[in-house]
């Protein structure tokens, strides 16, 4: 068997239905599937039901321990040549699987691929997408595309893959022992593994996939808190990865607390000064709004996009600082902010 996906979910049965449902279609048909139903109030196993004599699918309940356990536990029960890692809130294009096959033939030992926004996705679904693949706010660091066929800009880092479209051959997994015990970042930590054992990466732009990803502002915020705060802890536990690109969400929030200030101070003195101080703030609202209205063809995602930006930035900083205070300055140990907002 060549490929095993593994699916760790909870409370999604919704999600993970549909899927299930773009896994059938797929052109590709030597796979199994793996769903690790980890410790859900709401299960998704009436839906795995539906789908038993449709795929090769097996379906797993265990106590909640949290994203990485749960892959490893369906990596342990699966039997395919490669595992893929996916999130239980993404669906594939029917080629899915058929590219990766292409891409794998040239030979590599984990590889991961892009996301894009479906178009039934709601308005802030879209302007989430936009906010965590754009050049403008993370760089292209995920190797992202937009939801245009337009080539991404160069990222600024290199390509890690992350764990919401993942592939690893089982060998290089079991050697590695698969994910860590971290509470969040796993997948990065995964990846930096992946490198420094010496094993061959690859980004595979056609084995894209659409990805959900959250589905509010505030559980987008506490979403990117937290990774703000495992970019810290991966740096301690992988000293020289923490690269400029990581640095700029701190800047720009210490930046625009700054000019919310200044504009505060200036507004008592003179309306211009205070407009002044605003226009750095205004001109990247700006930038981002046509940006992402022309990628979307949608001036209510564009809108949409600007607050997304400034919480994927001022969230994620707001986490570094947190951490670089406690883990650096005061020396504590690992820790995040929000410990089960895993799937929510």
């Amino acid at each position: 068997m060549n490929y095993s996906i593994i699916v760790p979910v909870y409370n999604r049965p919704d999600e993970v239905d549909e899927l299930l449902q773009s896994l059938t279609a797929q052109t590709e048909k030597d796979f199994e599937v793996v769903v690790v139903e980890d410790g859900s109030t709401l299960t998704c196993e009436d839906v795995c039901k539906q789908y038993a004599g449709i795929l090769d699918l097996h379906y797993y309940d265990k106590p909640n321990s949290g994203p990485g356990q749960s892959r490893n536990y369906g990596a342990e029960r699966a039997r395919g040549d490669y595992l893929i890692i996916l999130d239980s809130d993404v669906v594939l294009p029917v080629d899915y699987l058929s590219n990766i096959k292409r891409h794998l033939a040239e030979g590599t030992d984990a590889f991961g691929g892009p996301d894009r926004a479906h178009p039934s996705f709601t308005p802030i679904q879209k302007a989430i997408s936009y906010s965590m693949t754009s050049f403008f706010t993370t760089g292209g660091i995920r190797g992202g595309t937009s939801n245009t066929s337009k080539p991404k800009r160069k990222a600024l880092d290199k390509f890690y893959p992350r764990s919401f479209n993942m592939g690893i051959r089982r060998e290089v997994y079991q050697d590695l022992g698969g994910f860590s015990k971290m509470r969040f970042g796993e997948d990065i930590d995964f990846s930096y593994r992946i490198v420094e054992a010496g094993y061959a990466t690859a980004l595979i732009p056609e084995a894209w996939v659409w990805h959900k990803r959250r589905t509010d502002l505030r559980k987008f915020w506490r979403q990117v808190f937290n990774s703000g705060i495992a970019r810290i802890n991966l740096t301690k536990r992988h000293p020289g990865t923490l690269k400029l690109v990581h640095l700029l969400p701190a800047v720009f929030t210490v930046g625009v607390i700054g000019l919310l200030l200044a504009a505060i101070l200036a507004l008592l003195f003179n309306l211009r000064l205070a407009l002044l101080a605003l226009s750095p703030l205004l001109i990247y609202s700006l930038l981002i709004l046509i940006d992402s209205t022309c990628r979307n063809r949608s001036l209510l995602v564009g809108l949409l996009s600007v607050p997304a930006a400034f919480v994927q930035l001022m969230g994620y900083g707001c986490g570094f600082l947190q951490a670089v205070w406690r883990r650096i300055v005061k020396r504590q140990d690992e820790f995040t902010a929000y410990e089960k907002n895993f799937y929510s």
